[in-house]
């Protein structure tokens, strides 16, 4: 993973403070989301937005979101399934969106920006087998199979990294 350029950042939840308007990753769709919706989600518990902040500009340099979903058991590749509980539904976490600002992009803030987030959802104290992510392109797809996320078996874009998977990643 590329090291981003040094910066003076952090990266927290999402708040009023920061300057979202300005935030442009030249994808329509997830610029309009951040710029418009994402603070409501926030304040109606849909998703949880986390922003990596130039703390020297206060520029937003990229975001996330993270929010509960479920996986119907028999959407996963049996070799999976057959070591899980027969529960019709599982708990997950979804990574919604991941975004980086034009001004930050090609510098290794997205792979910063999702081991940020599959942290986060490891560490989280509610039960989760997975991240699951709905891939925009296939270039996205690439992006997060470099990560060892595994494809749905009858999804094109929808992929999940198993916690266990995560977990050896971090300890």
């Amino acid at each position: 993973m590329p090291e981003p350029n040094p910066v003076n950042y952090i990266i927290e939840p999402l708040n009023e403070h920061h300057n979202r308007a300005s935030f442009c990753c030249g994808v329509e769709p997830l610029d309009r989301y951040f710029q418009q919706r994402a603070n409501q989600e926030r304040l109606k518990y849909v998703s949880a937005p986390f922003v990596a902040v130039n703390l020297d500009l206060n520029q937003v340099i990229g975001y996330y979101t993270l929010s509960a979903t479920s996986i119907p058991l028999e959407e996963l590749p049996p070799e999976i399934a057959k070591k899980l509980p027969k529960y019709p539904l599982l708990p997950a976490t979804l990574l919604g969106r991941l975004a980086v600002d034009k001004n930050y992009q090609k510098q290794g803030w997205g792979d910063l920006l999702l081991m940020d987030a599959l942290y986060r959802s490891l560490e989280n104290e509610i039960a989760s087998i997975a991240v699951v992510v709905d891939a925009k392109d296939e270039k996205a797809v690439a992006f997060y199979q470099h990560y060892q996320f595994i494809l749905f078996p009858e999804s094109l874009n929808c992929l999940f990294l198993p916690m266990k998977t995560i977990k050896t990643m971090f300890y």
